[in-house]
């Protein structure tokens, strides 16, 4: 007979760690707001929260336009929503502790009884990794979804709402991750009207052994180029100019269809879409970051000369426990390849510091190599150990201490390096798309040329004229900083 089994606690899910640092990250954080005319003679108010990456909000955009359609009214205020959806993410443990917070933060907003909130219901990659474990480490929560029950967000939102007020049968629905968005889903675009994601596949096959995205999102599934086609095009026709391509893989796009669609392919029709004028492109793995995929980008004028490769780690014995294929060779190969066939494009990348087995010999080498290989944009994340990944079984662990005294090491080489490349742009003309007002006294507005993605990268601030938000103006560079850039209208 097996021992009782202990209740899990909020610890469990939450150990040790500060949130991710903006800089050094490519997650979003929360807030979504959308409004649709209501059919029902009492509309239910709701309040979404969207974190982690630009996969997940686009999940969040989808069930944002299911619950419009289905007779709720979105807002951006917590205090007016009968119900509070946090869309979660559970990568590694600062996105626990930031999804753990949002959901307590939303549990005073139910139970302070200050506000109308009745019910409060978590989605995405947190119920999807740890099931009905959440059901007695969060009772605050009424309903929690796993990522296959995305298109399904009306219907149940609609039976948690009828239920008696202390039915507590059936709290968690968690299959299969198997969903995949397709263009018949629509979506209420949360960032600005004018800059939008479009998810092109949804899992990932590679199994790095750190990473538990494969358990949680399931294998890589991709779109069919024609249903990507329809959804870019309806996104060009709603207003949207920027369409950035993302994954969890974006190289790995067609491999697991019949013909194997390539992502060059999709890259060129994507750029005949009338109505879009920058494409950008993230999370390409470097070893399959091809010539045809680079002479794709230096071809097409609207495919943006930026590449997002997350190398991860440059020392080879790094690489190997990571299983990631491909060495320090071939990456530095790969990224000479890259400046040699598209000269003025902009290179992104993150890594992981303080994997087990980094001895302070191969971080010395890893600091080199940043030196080295000057990176436009780059961020830096402290190794969170994972259950259920091959990693976490693996020795030499290193302090967290320690992981954030590398990090901090790493981000200050990256912030003199950021700090030449954009100096060197100083004189030069770039286009800036417009994203809003400004934030500095003597700019009056704010946005972002080809070379920054939004919110990882920098922004570009602006004086002179008065352009609208959402257009695309010439100006000429002034004067930079550490990741900021500042132009006048030409």
């Amino acid at each position: 007979m097996s021992a009782p089994r202990t209740a899990p606690s909020r610890g469990r899910f939450l150990r040790g760690r500060s949130r991710i640092d903006k800089k050094a990250s490519s997650g979003h954080g929360p807030g979504f707001m959308g409004r649709k005319n209501i059919p029902h003679m009492v509309a239910k108010k709701i309040h979404i929260v969207s974190l982690g990456c630009p996969k997940n909000q686009v999940d969040s955009e989808v069930m944002g336009a299911i619950l419009a359609e289905s007779g709720y009214l979105l807002t951006d205020r917590p205090e007016e929503a009968a119900v509070i959806l946090i869309n979660t993410c559970a990568f590694i443990l600062p996105a626990r502790e930031e999804a753990i917070a949002e959901i307590l933060q939303a549990a005073a907003w139910k139970t302070g009884r200050k506000g109308p909130c009745s019910h409060l219901v978590v989605t995405g990659c947190l119920p999807q990794r740890y099931g009905r474990e959440l059901e007695e480490a969060l009772p605050e929560v009424d309903l929690f979804l796993g990522t296959a029950e995305t298109p399904h967000i009306g219907r149940h939102l609609d039976r948690l709402l009828t239920l008696p007020k202390n039915d507590r049968r059936r709290r968690s629905v968690i299959g299969r991750p198997t969903f995949l968005m397709n263009a018949g889903h629509r979506r209420l675009i949360s960032s600005t009207a004018h800059s939008a994601y479009i998810k092109i596949a949804d899992g990932c096959s590679n199994h790095c052994s750190y990473c538990v995205i494969p358990s949680i999102r399931g294998k890589a599934r991709s779109r069919t180029i024609d249903d990507i086609l329809r959804e870019a095009e309806d996104l060009a026709a709603r207003g949207v100019r920027e369409l950035i391509v993302t994954a969890q893989d974006t190289t790995a796009y067609g491999l697991d269809r019949k013909g194997k669609p390539t992502l060059s392919r999709l890259l060129r029709e994507l750029a005949k879409v009338d109505g879009l004028f920058w494409i950008r492109l993230l999370y390409t793995y470097p070893a399959r970051l091809t010539e045809e995929l680079l002479r794709t980008i230096a071809e097409e004028e609207k495919l943006c000369r930026y590449i997002d490769i997350p190398i991860q780690h440059s020392d080879d014995a790094i690489l190997t426990a990571m299983h990631r294929r491909g060495d320090n060779a071939l990456i530095c190969k790969i990224i000479a390849h890259a400046r040699e066939v598209i000269p003025d494009v902009a290179l992104r990348t993150s890594l992981i510091v303080g994997f087990p087995g980094e001895t302070p010999r191969r971080f010395e080498k890893l600091l080199a190599f940043v030196r080295e290989t000057r990176f436009d944009h780059l961020g830096v994340f402290p190794y969170s150990r994972e259950e259920g990944t091959e990693a976490a079984t693996r020795p030499s662990r290193i302090s967290e201490r320690e992981k954030e005294r590398r990090r901090g090491l790493v981000m200050e080489e990256q912030a003199l390096i950021s700090r030449e490349i954009n100096s060197a742009l100083i004189g030069t003309r770039q286009e800036i798309l417009v994203e809003g007002p400004g934030e500095l006294d003597g700019f009056t507005r704010i946005g972002r040329c080809r070379r920054q993605a939004p919110e990882i990268d920098g922004a570009t601030h602006l004086r002179g004229g008065d352009p609208e938000v959402g257009q695309i103006v010439a100006c000429r560079i002034t004067a930079a900083d550490d990741y900021d850039l500042f132009a006048e209208v030409i």
